[in-house]
């Protein structure tokens, strides 16, 4: 998940938010990525893998600790992605397909690509906490 987030983010983020509405086209038309489609998958995936890891460690305290709260974290990292990245990226991608011309769209686009920076941390950061806990949990 962590390697489709860093080309987003340093390919196809970049040439989107560069020029706001006339960038937006990349967004728009039958051969624009299916983000959403995409993005579903990939993080369903990911998330019943997270909840069978923990069912399957529930057993091993600090393990299930680590997991949970972790879980946690990812969590909330997801529902500031539906409350936030997501409307706004559908509202560009129907900027696109209106050409409507909105005054504050570049500091929009701005700001949506300066928080999917953090946004993206935060995953990565998760990424390699779950590894250090595997090396932990099979004493490497």
């Amino acid at each position: 998940m962590n390697g489709a987030q860093i080309f987003e983010t340093i390919v196809i983020i970049p040439k989107w938010t560069s020029a706001p509405p006339e960038s937006f086209q990349i967004l728009k038309g039958k051969y624009a990525p299916d983000l959403k489609s995409f993005w579903i998958g990939i993080h369903s995936v990911h998330e019943i893998t997270f909840i069978l890891a923990i069912a399957f460690c529930w057993q091993l305290d600090f393990t299930r600790e680590w997991l949970l709260a972790l879980f946690a974290i990812h969590f909330c990292v997801r529902i500031w992605t539906i409350v936030y990245f997501a409307p706004n990226i559908i509202e560009f991608q129907r900027i696109a397909n209106t050409n409507q011309n909105n005054a504050d769209l570049i500091a929009r686009a701005t700001q949506w690509k300066r928080l999917n920076y953090l946004r993206v941390g935060v995953f990565a950061a998760i990424s390699f906490a779950l590894v250090l806990l595997c090396f932990r949990l099979l004493h490497i």
